[in-house]
């Protein structure tokens, strides 16, 4: 076991971002002294944490010296970020977690990083992510495991795995992530961070996931505290709003209204830990004592196939990626280099594609499940993961796809549902477990709400601050 953190006395200190903003307005830091401390701290930390994908150190110190300069726009200016290895950056090359093919720089950036760049963000490289982002643990068996910040012997989650550890670790404040299956929410609940995933539609995605026949994939941030994650959605907000959804506004404070909330401690199909089902109660013990009124259900309010639909289309996407890789990736694309989970989930869609179109048709009538219980209730709590965060080789994908794939759909039970039904679901880092890693509480709302979550999470910051890396040093 071994506890690994960046924070010290450097320029960055133990701000947040929106603290760091604070300070460069001051005059206090410049984005030169940030930016350089940042990458003392990716240095220092990655040999531990093996979180970084690509660097690129050197234009990372050249944007910070172009912000001196006039005309520089966007709230964040200065702050150094990671963006995570499944996006496209201009100049960086993209590998989606794999090393199955040579990767060439992309041309230009993505739809979601010009808009994060547009927020003035300073990227310094790409982070690491399990195999095409497949796994919630990033454990590759040539590229190697990205490990948690708390204790380096368990996993940092994923698949924004290289994100979440490095913002836990001090690093950097805030950092690109995105979700397909729980991919903000797991490695927040994993490393003690604020977590995201907002509305489908919220913020935008580019061209090959908008394809999907269901959208499950949403971009977002982790972060350490709620006003930064607040502080990036209503950025973007400034910079391209969907005026289909409600706008989520500059929320800075917790709201007054009581709300509604269903506490669910059961999945879909599983059985979850007596620990994480003690510590959900004890969140919604602590709700009730704030004055918000608490009802708990037995289950999710979906049918049981969801699970089995889900894995088939998550599994189809693998084949697309299997089948399709020379096309995709170039002739450089080699499937033998590929893992045994996402080749695993190729076989499994292949042998039930003849299911696929009536999944499909269901997964997408999912919402009408879910809205039939936001009738009654504004807020559903659950555990974000339905067990404590386990070691590296718990998810090994060099065992069989059988293995890993039982243990992904008993550890990773609840996040699944918000990227079908696009509804808002945050983690918050609201317990610790008897081991001392820390715990996610999961908070969804109704399509569209997100600034309800970010209202409630401002209440249960304050209520219970989080606990920090640095004082299990």
């Amino acid at each position: 076991m071994q506890n690994v953190h960046a924070f010290g006395d450097d320029a960055l200190r133990d701000s947040d971002a929106v603290g760091l903003v604070e300070r460069l307005r001051s005059g206090e830091v410049s984005a030169v002294d940030l930016v350089d401390a940042a990458i003392a701290r990716s240095e220092a930390v990655d040999p531990h944490l093996n979180g970084l994908a690509y660097r690129d150190f050197e234009r990372a110190r050249a944007a910070a010296v172009e912000t001196a300069r006039p005309g520089r726009s966007g709230y964040f200016v200065g702050v150094p970020t990671y963006v995570k290895d499944n996006v496209d950056v201009a100049g960086m090359p993209t590998m989606s977690g794999t090393d199955a093919w040579q990767p060439q720089p992309a041309a230009a950036d993505g739809e979601f990083p010009a808009l994060y760049r547009g927020t003035g963000l300073i990227p310094l490289g790409k982070t690491q992510l399990s195999e095409f982002g497949f796994s919630a643990s990033a454990e590759h068996p040539r590229i190697g495991a990205v490990r948690n910040p708390w204790n380096t012997d368990h996993t940092a989650g994923a698949s924004s795995s290289g994100s979440a550890a490095f913002v836990a670790a001090g690093v950097v404040p805030i950092a690109h992530a995105n979700d397909g299956g729980g991919s903000i929410r797991i490695p927040a609940a994993c490393n003690g961070l604020v977590g995201l995933k907002p509305s489908r539609g919220r913020l935008p995605l580019d061209k090959d996931w908008r394809a999907m026949p269901i959208r499950i994939v949403f971009n977002g941030v982790v972060t350490r505290s709620v006003r930064d994650t607040a502080a990036f959605y209503a950025e973007a907000e400034r910079i391209s709003r969907n005026p289909k959804l409600p706008p989520i506004g500059d929320i800075r404070r917790p709201g007054a209204q009581r709300l509604r909330i269903a506490v669910i401690t059961q999945s879909i199909s599983r059985e979850t830990s007596a620990e994480m089902r003690e510590l959900t109660l004890k969140t919604a013990a602590l709700l009730e004592g704030l004055g918000h009124h608490v009802d708990y259900l037995d289950r999710p309010p979906v049918p049981s196939y969801f699970a089995d639909d889900f894995l088939l289309y998550w599994a189809f996407l693998a084949t697309a990626l299997v089948r399709g890789g020379r096309r995709m990736f170039g002739e450089s694309f080699d499937r033998s280099k590929l893992d045994n989970l996402t080749i695993g989930l190729d076989r499994h869609a292949t042998r039930n594609l003849y299911r696929l179109p009536l999944s499909v048709a269901r997964l997408a009538a999912t919402r009408r499940h879910t809205a039939r219980m936001y009738r009654d209730y504004d807020v559903a709590l659950t555990p974000t993961l339905a067990h404590e965060t386990p070691q590296i080789g718990h998810l090994d994908p060099t065992a069989s796809y059988e293995q890993v794939i039982d243990r992904l759909m008993d550890w990773v039970a609840f996040t699944p549902l918000q990227n079908v039904t696009g509804e808002p679901s945050i983690s918050l880092p609201m317990a610790q477990s008897a081991a001392g890693l820390p715990v996610g509480m999961m908070f969804t709302a109704p399509l569209g709400q997100d600034a309800r979550l970010l209202e409630l999470a401002y209440e249960l910051e304050e209520a219970q601050p989080w606990a920090t890396i640095q004082g299990r040093a």
